[in-house]
């Protein structure tokens, strides 16, 4: 099903799909996304309901409980729950704290069978510039790319970081680009109502989730590479055939009048432009 999906994607960039929910419903896809949640390292973390992959599998089932499941999606009662705030510290000591947002079981299953179905359309349109939350690619990878530049004439570099990506992704903006490749409104639907589900804090207030995907969220890294996609076209349509660092002779012309040649290496939301010198 993903290798059909991926293929018929990159074989028209404009291609829309309908009937995706039945894919993301089907009792195979369900399966694999609770068998892939049940392995995860944080299967033992509850989110707000208390429940954990754990107490599935010994209390109710994974059939049964997914048939329940694949009942209530079907029938369009299927509501998120808000997520379980967790704040954990940034690494390097400087005393800030990173937000995580823990899912239900339930909810991670759905977010896990909707990136089932997602994750191979929208790979065939990513940049190669792209390296973090992708399947097959590593930040091994993307050090290599950068070493390869290294060795090809880049001398400066500039790391910059997104602030808050995840918190701060504009919904709007995020939903017409998923619009641009799907066309079912449920599955539509879906992916708005896990933005929207809000946020269950340590203090056990809710709060409304404006902009942002939560970090802990499965679907979260596939919708800030889709976020971030707009910013990988912008930095490498120079590059494209009509762009103006297209060919060697536009590239040397750019360096005789002092204005530099990039390139980018993106690894999650981290951004690592390449300079070249003059």
């Amino acid at each position: 099903m993903q290798a059909k999906l991926h293929r018929w994607a990159a074989a028209d960039e404009g291609r829309r799909f309908d009937d995706l929910f039945n894919l993301v419903c089907d009792p195979a896809t369900l399966l694999v996304a609770f068998e892939r949640v049940a392995g995860n390292k944080g299967a033992k973390t509850p989110g707000a309901d208390g429940l954990t992959a754990v107490n599935v599998e010994q209390e109710i089932g994974p059939y049964g409980f997914l048939e329940d499941l694949r009942h209530v999606l079907k029938s369009g009662e299927f509501r998120p729950l808000p997520v379980r705030e967790r704040k954990i510290p940034k690494p390097g000591g400087s005393g800030k704290v990173r937000r995580l947002g823990i899912p239900t079981i339930t909810d991670r299953v759905v977010q896990a069978a909707l990136k089932l179905v997602l994750e191979p359309i929208f790979e065939a349109e990513f940049k190669p510039v792209s390296y973090g939350f992708r399947p097959l690619r590593r930040a091994h990878d993307a050090i290599a790319e950068i070493h390869f530049y290294g060795t090809h004439g880049y001398r400066w570099v500039l790391d910059a970081d997104i602030e808050a990506c995840f918190d701060s992704i504009d919904h709007t903006a995020l939903m017409d680009r998923v619009r641009e490749r799907v066309k079912d409104k449920r599955v539509l639907r879906l992916v708005k109502a896990f933005l929207k589900a809000g946020v269950l804090t340590e203090d056990n207030n809710r709060e409304d989730t404006l902009t942002g995907t939560p970090q802990g969220g499965i679907l979260s890294p596939l919708l800030a590479n889709i976020a971030l996609s707009a910013l990988d076209e912008h930095l490498t349509g120079p590059w494209e055939p009509d762009g103006e660092m297209a060919t060697s002779p536009l590239r040397r012309r750019r360096r005789s009048a002092g204005r530099p040649n990039w390139r980018i290496v993106r690894y999650a939301d981290l951004c690592r432009v390449r300079h070249r010198s003059a």
